[in-house]
């Protein structure tokens, strides 16, 4: 950042105090029970954004109490809003003298709102010469923007110039109150033209520059919107007043001295001391004890020096959360409940209880065949029970009978009013489902808020606990062993076995929110309204399962079997001599020693020898035939031995059908994986990898579909790039390896062959996961010169997505990380890598990482998307009356939603799904999201 120009940094804190309050909830308290979770984010926003944004002038700007100017325009401004929570109106009043302890000038201005207060700064600091930038999260005032004022969301990492805000909203700045005032806001109940979104408030703008001149060409817009706006006229002027930031107050009584007035202050240590003791912020205590003996003795450097370390770290090292770790309860009350009086006094604090933290022990890993040997249930920090329901005679002399125990905790169970937070509840869910409890109330899960905040790390339990506790934890080896002499958990003695099940029921609660305090606007979005959702998706489809024709994969595998030892005859020939194929030492032998073929450049094992593995017997394979025979044959035995022999061992003899797991928080991108069995690697590049799909099947009276989006990394590229050309030829809705093929080629689409398609189809992927010349020159089969050229050629025919490359790179070299269109983070460790390969590396995974992020992302919301239509529709074409559909989702792969469709819902489903799967963008994309829809009796039919 440029600092020789002075800088006013101006902070909305009324907007701060808000998302900090919904970001923490209700999981952070000081020592006396008093709620500091929205006062804790304020402050660490703050300490954060004055590291990260040096100044010389700052302020932090809260709304004043009461009605303002505004609602004497229109009474029932704001009047849609609800009254502030109960447990953030302290923290609201506390949190100006705080603010202002730690050196920010505090101002809170009658009459008007914190916007037009930052509105008139922002244009006074502009017009005194200063660089200005303002903090918010408020869409509102990117209509402040211009040369001089620039927005910042921290919770995002988004900055907003001129330029970002064209980008972000799709129009200038100079048009942000008529964008405002045609959509309206629910929020503050501004009245707007009704069906006017941001598509159409840009298109309007877009044709007439100025809602003056929509307003005065009305007439001419047709359609159901047209008669909207024509009936929104005379509302519109107040809806633009009441969208319109003030920039003229006058501030003279709050700023004797003008600007100076705003200049940064010393934070008050001694009373900062006691009030972080007040409030058990113990970290921040530590600090501030120490600058107050600093300050004492004389210490020149003080909180500046800690700003200025702070603002040249984040130069180089990834943004990744603070950890500031809350404060421990004295002591555990952990208890095992074995009797009736305890179990009856548990049931009563269940009935009075908001929300639990909720866990299970059980006698396997595989969820649909575990059965339970006890339930915990937390209810705060330090205060949890675990009930032992299948425990061993010896281990539990006393126990509860476990079908009564969960008859009388089914109403709690199943309610969704009574809040449930775990660690991976979409196992505990599956566990109650074996006993016919559907478990409602799912409001957080630690493994997933850590997989939103920091998707490189781990998210087991133990290791979170140690990462955001500071905390040790009981492990399961610790209790029962490992390898040959491991015992159950049911052997475990019910002193250590409740200790351990309490202890994962009380941190997942206490993770889960305070995972879910470090995420920003857009991560707390994905987490409550993607990933949770998601989650209920998946373990429908996990009990969904899919039905196997056994059968069919008899047939494979026996035509394999027959191939595989043909194979073996064919490389027995080509070799001279019968040898073992799966001997990398004999293999190396023959190709090396006997066969002699060239070594150079070939990679070498770990004792010296030339590698076999499967890269080494590609490179070779269009020379010599003993590689390639070796690499089929490797290929049909790994199909044979993963899917054709295995998939009917995996049916599940009590539901006829085989159920995969999905692991939703293992790719950092987003991605899903499945295992037992992994459906995401069926092969389908050939045909006895797509045969497989054939005994995916469906039951008599119903059918596979298949929807799968079409091209949607290339759309996303588009958009990310902004690229025009990729943009039109999307819209236009054109085959755009041809529209490649043609531009790079300098020939009309028409003209275009067949190879010169493949070329450019090649072009298109390859770029987009950091393919250069190199590599495009060995997946075309030609020299690095012509390679070169294709790729210059493209770049020239498409500079957006260059400028995009260019841009991601740098933005990941700054920040550490990269974001996807909906905020997923992405970081990237290896990008200040001292080794060039790995940052080399680093670098095209950052390219890559938002294209292949957001299309997990969509294809995330297709499929809550799709759950929620399947469940409600009600127009019932089977004709059987109620609320929605039997057909139902059964397996995600890749891009690809599969669904079981009942044969009289077959041709809604097919119209339906393209339309629900086209919209999952929220109209965020530039292109158009296309879902190409196919059905047959089989999976590789529907394909």
């Amino acid at each position: 950042m440029n600092t020789s120009i002075p800088t006013l940094l101006l902070v909305d804190g009324s907007s701060y105090l808000y998302r900090a309050y919904h970001a923490m909830g209700q999981n952070l308290s000081a020592p006396d029970g008093t709620p500091t979770g929205a006062l804790y984010g304020v402050l660490n926003m703050l300490r954060r954004l004055h590291a990260d944004y040096p100044h010389d002038y700052c302020a932090c700007v809260f709304d004043a109490k009461g009605k303002n100017f505004r609602h004497e325009m229109f009474p029932d401004y704001k009047a849609t809003r609800p009254p502030m929570p109960d447990d953030l109106r302290p923290q609201a009043e506390a949190l100006p003298e705080l603010v202002r302890l730690m050196g920010w000038p505090v101002l809170v201005v009658p009459d008007v709102e914190a916007d037009d207060v930052i509105g008139t700064l922002a244009r006074q600091g502009a017009e005194g010469g200063l660089k200005v930038w303002v903090s918010t999260g408020d869409k509102d005032m990117a209509q402040l923007v211009n040369d001089k004022v620039t927005l910042v969301n921290t919770m995002s990492g988004e900055i907003l110039d001129i330029d970002g805000v064209q980008n972000k909203f799709g129009v200038r700045p100079d048009q942000i109150r008529d964008y405002l005032a045609l959509m309206g806001d629910k929020v503050d109940n501004v009245p707007g033209v009704e069906k006017c979104g941001p598509k159409t408030a840009v298109k309007w703008l877009e044709q007439y520059g100025s809602l003056e001149n929509v307003m005065a060409h009305a007439a001419e817009i047709k359609g159901k919107v047209g008669e909207n706006l024509q009936t929104a006229l005379p509302q519109l002027p107040l809806s633009y007043d009441l969208v319109t930031i003030k920039t003229d107050l006058d501030l003279h009584g709050e700023l004797p001295e003008g600007l100076d007035s705003l200049r940064r202050r010393t934070p008050k240590w001694a009373q900062l001391v006691s009030e972080f003791t007040r409030y058990g912020f113990r970290t921040w205590l530590k600090e501030a004890e120490t600058r107050m003996k600093e300050a004492n003795s004389g210490d020149l450097f003080g909180a500046e020096h800690i700003g200025e370390q702070a603002a040249l770290a984040t130069v180089t090292m990834p943004a990744e959360p603070v950890i500031e770790h809350p404060q421990a309860p004295d002591t555990l009350n952990y208890q095992a409940v074995t009797t009736e009086a305890q179990f009856a006094a548990l049931l009563e604090k269940l009935a009075a209880a908001r929300h639990i933290g909720l866990d299970t022990e059980t006698t396997s890993l595989e969820a649909m065949k575990a059965q339970l040997v006890g339930i915990s249930i937390a209810f705060a920090a330090g205060e949890a029970v675990y009930i032992p329901l299948g425990h061993s005679p010896t281990a539990a002399p006393e126990q509860l009978d476990l079908h009564d125990v969960l008859g009388r905790l089914k109403p709690y169970l199943e309610s969704g009013k009574l809040k449930k937070t775990g660690q991976n509840l979409k196992y505990d869910q599956h566990i109650f489902a074996n006993y016919d409890i559907a478990l409602r109330g799912i409001a957080g899960d630690a493994m997933l808020a850590s997989y939103i905040i920091e998707s490189h790390k781990g998210h087991g339990l133990d290791e979170l606990a140690e990462r955001w506790l500071g905390l040790p934890t009981i492990t399961y080896e610790s209790l029962c062993g490992k390898g040959a002499k491991a015992i159950s958990f049911a052997d475990v003695a019910i002193e250590q076995a409740a200790e351990y099940a309490c202890q994962d029921a009380d941190f997942a609660l206490r993770l889960e929110g305070r995972l879910k305090a470090q995420m920003d606007g857009k991560q707390l979005e994905m987490y409550e309204q993607m990933e949770l959702p998601v989650a209920q998706v998946l373990f429908e489809m996990e009990r969904n399962g899919v039905h196997i024709d056994k059968a069919e994969l008899a047939a494979q595998s026996h035509e394999l079997g027959a191939r595989i030892l043909e194979l073996e005859q064919q490389a027995y020939q080509a070799a001279g001599q019968p040898f073992n194929l799966n001997s990398p030492k004999q293999l190396q032998e023959i190709l090396f020693d006997k066969m002699g073929i060239p070594t150079k450049g070939l990679k070498k094992t770990a004792s010296g020898g030339i590698s076999t593995n499967e890269a080494v017997l590609e490179s070779l394979a269009p020379d010599y035939p003993l590689p390639k025979i070796i690499l089929e044959n490797r290929s049909l035995a790994k199909l044979k031995s993963t899917y054709t022999d295995k998939l009917p061992e995996m049916i599940n003899p009590a539901t006829g059908r085989v159920h995969t797991n999905y692991a939703q928080a293992v790719a950092i991108t987003g991605r899903l994986a499945s295992n037992n069995p992994n459906l995401q690697n069926i092969p389908i590049r050939t045909a006895e990898g797509r045969r497989v799909r054939r005994a995916f099947t469906a039951p008599a009276g119903k059918t596979i579909v298949s929807a799968d989006y079409s091209q949607i990394e290339l759309r996303i590229m588009a958009h990310l790039s902004g690229d025009k050309t990729l943009i039109d030829a999307f819209n236009h809705g054109e085959d755009i390896h041809r529209r490649t093929a043609a531009e790079v080629f300098g020939i009309a689409p028409e003209q275009v062959t067949s190879d010169q398609r493949r070329y450019a189809k090649t072009i298109n992927f390859g770029l987009i996961y950091g393919m250069g010349q190199y590599g495009l020159a060995k997946s075309l089969g030609i020299d690095n010169v012509s390679a070169k050229n294709f790729i210059d050629r493209y770049f020239a025919r498409y500079p957006g997505v260059a400028e995009y490359m260019q841009r991601t790179k740098e933005q990941a070299a700054h920040q550490g990380y990269v974001e996807t269109l909906f905020g997923r983070r992405l970081y990237l460790p290896d990008i200040h890598a001292k080794n060039a390969n790995a940052r080399a590396g680093a670098e095209r995974a950052a390219i890559n990482a938002p294209m292949q992020g957001t299309a997990s992302d969509l294809i995330k919301r297709a499929m809550v998307a799709v759950s929620d239509w399947l469940a409600s529709e009600t127009s019932s074409p089977h004709g059987l009356g109620g609320d929605g559909l039997e057909s139902k989702l059964i397996m995600q792969v890749h891009d690809e939603l599969v669904l079981e469709v009942v044969d009289s819902e077959l041709d809604f489903v097919r119209g339906k799904l393209p339309e629900i799967m086209a919209k999952v963008d929220g109209g965020m994309l530039a292109v158009p999201l296309v879902a190409e829809v196919g059905n047959g009796e089989n999976w590789e039919e529907a394909h």
